[in-house]
C-alpha cells in the first residue's frame, strides 16, 4: 500500500513508537481532523505515511506552548499554504503564533530556572 505522497505507510503503533505518543492520542488528532490518517486497509487500520509521521512531530512540538487544537490546525494550514496571494496575511499570522510561542516560551524558562533553584536548594547547596 501507498500513502498519498507515494512513500511508504506506517500503522498507527509504528507511528506511536516512532512519535513517542499514545494510540490514544493520535486517534484523538484524526478525530479533531489535525491528523487524519493517509488511508485506512481494507479491515479499517488508520495507514500513515512520512508526512504524517512529520505533520504529528509538528503537533507535538506545539502542545507544550499551550495552542488550542483550533490553533494547531491553523498554523498547520498556514504551514501547507502554497498561494502567493495571501502571503501578507499568511506571515501575519505567523508572526503572531511566533510571538506566542516565543512569550510561552519564555514562561516555560523562568519556570524552569525556579525549579532548578528548589533542586539546588533541596540539595543543600543553595
Amino acid at each position: 500500500m501507498t500513502a498519498r505522497t507515494g512513500t511508504s505507510t506506517m500503522h498507527i503503533g509504528e507511528l506511536a513508537e516512532r512519535t513517542g505518543l499514545s494510540l490514544r492520542t493520535i486517534r484523538h488528532y484524526d478525530d479533531v481532523g489535525l491528523l487524519p490518517a493517509t488511508a485506512r486497509t481494507d479491515g479499517g487500520f488508520r495507514v500513515y505515511s512520512q508526512d504524517d509521521f512529520e505533520r504529528l512531530m509538528v503537533i507535538k512540538q506545539m502542545k507544550p506552548l499551550g495552542f488550542s487544537l483550533e490553533e494547531m490546525a491553523d498554523i498547520l494550514e498556514l504551514f501547507s499554504q502554497q498561494d502567493a496571494g495571501a502571503a501578507v496575511d499568511r506571515q501575519a499570522k505567523l508572526a503572531a503564533y511566533l510571538e506566542k510561542a516565543v512569550a510561552e516560551r519564555a514562561k516555560m524558562a523562568r519556570n524552569l530556572a525556579q525549579a532548578d533553584q528548589l533542586i539546588e536548594r533541596l540539595g543543600g547547596r543553595g
